[in-house]
């Protein structure tokens, strides 16, 4: 069942429950979600995926889990044995960034055997451990159990959730702790909490935000009496706590709450971080109890009282625990069959890395429609977009594979950003701008759906004209600042590249660094700005202007620079034309030198995350560009081959995602084949360390899942790269609208589960020999339109183990995938594709 994205809920989710139950007995996909890959410490080198593994559902805004005490924490959680110091309502997943975490608000703690004004209600003083193997999740419901033998359970729906504590009988006292001050950054900077013998705690704090330089506030509302509940307060005492000083943080005063009478605190906004202790202490009546707590809870980013009607509304008076955890698990597992297999026949670890990955991809942005505290506006407003950098390359054409209507929200808010801001927004994180890492990578986004949806935009609610002006305004505008927001287009259109060691005339500034990098996904929007014109039908010279630009990545090729005999480089350029030289293996993982490839003024490569050697490779919208410049097809093969023998891949970095499919474009899918089951099996599991570095909003889950299914995106096209997949058989089903749905079966005949292996034998049967839509044979053995896909009933791919090495892509015209150089993506041919020292 599809839940609308775009606005409040209007029924409750009991009654959501009970439409969606029946899911349970069709399927249960949930049960194949390991919710704790990528959860390992990233500390001393470790895998630090930064997975969350509490309660969310898809696209939650409200992420309820537990916190850890230990850094790096990213998620809150670390599999390990830390200390917790509390369960909180909102969390990131898979980021980068601080490495103390973002969010991690408003947490509470269990207590037992303390006397109310001397319970151990400070950060350090409460912390415990965790019984060993008590932590177990799926998707809508963590649980896990303290030493002292308190249980807690979560779960969640979008903006709210329940929180449950069953205290052991041989407690002599049950207290909960509603900590007001103490985020995962402890980055507390003011704010203020109620408490009243209604049971309500309302919470308003101002911290700073994960990835950014602003404070954001947050809110939220807990209930520890429940509305339909005609017995006696459960609460036997209720008071308030604080530090004594900001000096002395940890000694801290808990003042009890007579007479039925309200508490407050207030704590004036600081520029400085507020190391105050503070926030509400519970006791409660175990004989009332039972010994068992539940605490209903809102988040709001607008006001507490939004927060607690979030709570009345999406949990009602009832408090259905396990309605709720039904619900959620129902709407994940809608999500999950959108791509179905038989999970008896296929291999189990394949399935279990799809249905998690899946799982993980749908997890962000994050969908805080009717949070929006900066306008009033009618569309959807989605956070944690951190950053479109990481998620444009496999994130977004996986949602517009399985997700149109979400995405087409997404979409949406992408475009509602630039109305009201006057660019694409790039990496807002809770609710304010991030980083800009590379170029104003939501461009992609939007040509992505310009280019595949643009026929259904009406269905979807998008606005095409509004979509076109984002993506123009964003190519050809400078911002005041474009460290937070757009391009520097002012050097981008006056040279043609973007140069080192120049200072823009306009006043515009930013940071000056990662000029190649900048370059090479430059053009990539541009190519993005291109297929929206030709999609949308806008006028010729936006098509030519934009596909001319989409080639200015060849302005920063140092045809002349030579690195481990091979020649052609990426490379930092002057005003004057002249090339500033970097070592091509600056920045990659065997970097005899320490470089920077950061944001900062530190950088002195002129990339970001990555080497020469890496994003040499980065020109999707014109490989055949990169493979001729390179020296031809042989030449390129060899070059691409030695970047993984060398050690310059870096499987958890986005500039790498596309480097295993690169093959293609030198018509040898068959080293593709072997290349991609290397990565997957080399540097993917199931196990808490099975991510290759940061989940990144989920574009590692979406980049695994895309593997294992065979395909792979080129952005703002309908050009999907066919690989060899790991699944005999899998379906995708669609849905635009109400009214129109796609339904297709991918089958791989001769599938051989032998080939499941990073070093598949040479006999067993790996290559692509043939592909068939509908019975009917398809022109490329190396790609196919995203529309054949879905519009066709079942494709088939058959697989043997001739690599085909003399067919390569295909003998048809257009076998080989599509660049602009050579005529593809549709009318005008780039003119001037030739690097400034080869013309």
């Amino acid at each position: 069942m599809y839940v609308g994205y775009g606005g409040r809920m209007g029924v409750s989710w009991l009654l959501l429950f009970l439409s969606v139950a029946k899911v349970q007995a069709d399927s249960n996909l949930t049960s194949l979600v390991n919710l704790f890959i990528g959860t390992a410490s990233g500390a001393n080198g470790g895998s630090g995926g930064n997975s969350f593994p509490g309660a969310a559902i898809p696209h939650g805004m409200a992420k309820v889990g537990i916190d850890v005490s230990t850094a790096p924490r990213q998620a809150g959680y670390i599999s390990d044995n830390s200390s917790i110091t509390g369960i909180s309502l909102m969390h990131d997943e898979g980021t980068g960034g601080n490495t103390n975490g973002g969010y991690g608000i408003f947490p509470l703690f269990p207590l037992i055997n303390c006397n109310f004004t001397s319970c151990p209600v400070g950060l350090s003083a409460r912390q415990a451990l965790r019984a060993a193997g008590t932590d177990a999740a799926s998707p809508g419901y963590f649980t896990s159990t303290f030493v002292n033998d308190i249980k807690l359970e979560t779960t969640s729906t979008r903006r709210a959730g329940l929180i449950r504590f069953t205290f052991p009988p041989s407690a002599t006292s049950n207290h909960v702790v509603v900590d007001l001050s103490n985020d995962l950054q402890r980055s507390f900077h003011g704010g203020v909490m109620s408490i009243g013998p209604n049971g309500r705690v309302q919470l308003q704090g101002t911290f700073l935000q994960s990835y950014g330089l602003d404070n954001y506030t947050a809110y939220a509302c807990y209930d520890f009496i429940q509305p339909s509940n005609n017995k006696s307060s459960p609460i036997s005492t209720y008071g308030t706590y604080k530090s004594t000083s900001t000096s002395s943080p940890n000694t801290i005063t808990i003042s009890p709450i007579t007479n039925s009478s309200t508490g407050s605190l207030s704590f004036p906004f600081t520029s400085n971080t507020n190391p105050t202790q503070a926030g509400a202490l519970l006791q409660f009546n175990n004989t009332l109890t039972g010994g068992v707590v539940t605490a209903r809870f809102g988040v709001s980013m607008i006001s507490s009282q939004q927060a607690c009607d979030n709570a009345e509304s999406e949990i009602g008076d009832e408090w259905n625990f396990d309605g709720i955890r039904e619900t959620s698990r129902s709407m994940w597992e809608e999500v999950l069959e959108r791509v179905g297999v038989d999970t008896s026949k296929e291999d189990k670890t394949v399935v279990e890395l799809l249905y998690s990955s899946l799982y993980r991809a749908t997890l962000v942005p994050a969908n805080l429609t009717g949070e929006n505290p900066y306008w009033v506006s009618s569309d959807p407003f989605f956070d944690a977009l951190f950053c479109s950098w990481d998620t444009f390359r496999t994130v977004h054409p996986l949602l517009s594979l399985i997700a149109p209507r979400e995405w087409a929200d997404i979409v949406r808010s992408y475009i509602d950003g630039w109305r009201h801001t006057g660019f694409i927004p790039e990496c807002r994180a809770n609710t304010k701008d991030g980083f800009v890492q590379g170029g104003s990578d939501g461009m992609p986004i939007l040509g992505d759906f310009a280019t595949k949806y643009h026929q259904f935009s009406g269905e979807l609610a998008v606005p095409t004209d509004d979509l076109y002006q984002a993506l123009v305004d964003t190519a050809e505008n400078t911002p005041p600042d474009w460290t937070r927001v757009g391009r520097e287009n002012t050097g981008w259109k006056t040279f043609g590249y973007i140069p080192t060691d120049w200072d823009d005339p306009s006043g515009s500034v930013g940071l000056p660094t990662r000029e190649a990098s900048r370059a090479f996904e430059y053009s990539v929007g541009d190519f993005g700005v291109r297929q929206a014109a030709i999609a949308l039908n806008k006028s010729v010279d936006d098509a030519e202007k934009y596909t001319n630009r989409s080639m200015n990545f060849v302005n920063m090729w140092d045809a002349g620079l030579v690195d481990d005999g091979f020649q052609g480089f990426a490379q930092r350029r002057f005003t004057n034309g002249t090339f500033a030289f970097s070592p091509p293996n600056a920045c990659s993982p065997i970097d005899p030198v320490s470089h920077s490839c950061a944001r900062g003024t530190d950088n002195n490569v002129g990339f970001y995350e990555s080497s020469s050697w890496e994003m040499s490779f980065f020109a999707p919208q014109s490989m055949s560009t990169i493979v001729r410049l390179m020296g031809g097809e042989d030449t390129f093969i060899q070059r691409v081959d030695h970047y993984f023998s060398k050690g310059y891949f870096q499987a958890g970095n986005e500039p790498s995602f596309a480097v295993p499919w690169a093959y293609h474009y030198a018509n040898r899918p068959d080293l593709t084949a072997r290349r991609v089951r290397g990565v997957v099996y080399g540097n993917f599991g199931t196990g808490i360390g099975g991510i290759p570095g940061n989940d990144d909003s989920g574009a590692m889950a979406a980049l695994l899942t895309f593997h294992l299914l065979g395909l792979y995106p080129v952005p703002s096209s309908t050009q999907l790269l066919i690989g060899s997949p790991f699944l005999s058989s899998y379906s995708i089903k669609t849905s635009v609208s109400s009214t129109q749905t796609f339904a297709t079966t991918v089958r791989v005949a001769n599938f051989d589960s032998g080939t499941l292996v990073q070093n598949p034998a040479n006999n067993t049967r790996l290559y692509v020999q043939s592909v068939t839509i509908d019975g009917n044979p398809w022109k490329s053995r190396c790609w196919i339109d995203f529309w054949a896909l879905l519009n066709s009933t079942e494709v088939v791919i058959e697989v043997g183990s001739d690599p085909g090495v003399d067919v390569g892509c295909g003998t048809d015209e257009g076998a080989l995938p599509l660049s602009l150089e050579t005529g593809g993506f549709g009318a005008p041919i780039p003119t001037g594709v030739n690097p400034p020292n080869e013309r």
